[in-house]
């Protein structure tokens, strides 16, 4: 069979329209400014999911649009992938119901998977495997999350950071409708970091009941059950630190590149101090480092592809640039590429 080549031919996406600012979180615990959350997190806003926007309701909402902005005929579509830690339900799987509300083909797959900061590098390599094989001439990747709904009111250490919204990318083995070619991956995975970000309860291991309902407040006065998300702050900084810049020279290495080759580089939107250390310490110049989360928080998988339409849209990012994206997170998980724009 053939071996063609994966581009990237179209990325949109859809953010509730309900905010949460540091105004809000200044007037609710009172013992923050608004000016140490920025400085923090350096985060203004995030959009906030509302009770009737589920994962399928938000993830059908960005593909439409992309449908409407990139021309891009429905029926096209080979594949439907869908990344998400917030299913609509345990059973069945959320692509299947985004599917239908899609009007797909019945002849195009669809499946979930479930997968956090990294998803959108673990998409671009599921997709792209697909079309270069042969198996897909046009995969639809949507990637996002309610995670606010697993956030606990009372937990500003999580609270000031996370965002609702969903992606959707094209992902296309037509030159003349993809001119963002995709190059080779770096991937891992270190599972002995599961429990640093995690919402312990609701699976199989541990079945929400009382006990998991029942609510805590550690030193730091934020409050959460075993049902909502849990976030070891330092030892996720300490993982992205340490693991990022390694996968960052294997992944030039991979695509026969320099540093000073890639015109941008857009890392999973975590917050701005892990951005900035990340920076520092791999020296990549502030002109080609995105740093764009003040009006959508860290909104998770959707971080990658939402930072580089935005980047498209204000003209920072433009046909012809190299860009190197990554992703890490939960799991742990971490991922890289590069992709000729």
């Amino acid at each position: 069979m053939e071996r063609r080549e994966a581009a990237i031919a179209h990325v949109s996406y859809h953010l509730p329209e309900r905010k949460l600012t540091n105004r809000d979180l200044v007037e609710e615990f009172g013992t923050w400014t608004e000016h140490k959350i920025k400085s923090k997190t350096g985060i203004d806003e995030r959009p906030i999911a509302g009770e009737d926007e589920t994962a399928s309701v938000l993830g059908t909402a960005a593909a439409e649009r992309l449908f409407q902005e990139s021309g891009t005929p429905r029926e096209s579509v080979d594949m439907l992938l869908l990344c998400t830690e917030t299913p609509d339900y345990i059973m069945p799987s959320t692509a299947c119901i985004v599917h239908d509300k899609l009007g797909l083909r019945k002849d195009c797959g669809a499946l979930d998977y479930n997968l956090g900061c990294s998803g959108y590098v673990y998409g671009l390599y599921m997709a792209s495997a697909m079309v270069k094989s042969g198996m897909a001439e046009k995969v639809l990747l949507i990637t996002g999350d309610v995670l606010t709904r697993y956030v606990h009111p009372g937990d500003k250490s999580t609270r000031t950071i996370f965002g609702d919204g969903f992606t959707a990318t094209l992902v296309s083995t037509e030159p003349e409708e993809a001119p963002g070619t995709i190059g080779r991956f770096v991937l891992g995975t270190d599972g002995a970091g599961h429990g640093n970000l995690i919402i312990p309860a609701g699976g199989t291991v541990s079945p929400c009941c009382e006990e998991t309902k029942e609510l805590y407040t550690n030193r730091y006065g934020n409050s959460r059950t075993k049902e909502n998300l849990y976030m070891n702050g330092p030892e996720v900084f300490a993982f992205a630190v340490r693991e990022v810049p390694p996968v960052i020279e294997r992944c030039l290495s991979n695509n026969g590149l320099s540093m000073e080759e890639i015109d941008l580089f857009v890392f999973h939107q975590a917050t701005h101090m892990m951005l900035e250390k990340l920076r520092e310490t791999m020296e990549i110049p502030e002109e080609r480092f995105v740093v764009d989360m003040e009006e959508t928080g860290n909104t998770v998988s959707s971080s990658i592809p939402l930072a580089l339409r935005r980047a498209q849209d204000s003209g920072r990012l433009g046909k012809g640039d190299t860009v190197l994206v990554c992703g890490f997170g939960v799991g742990y998980s971490w991922g890289a590429t590069v992709i000729q724009m």
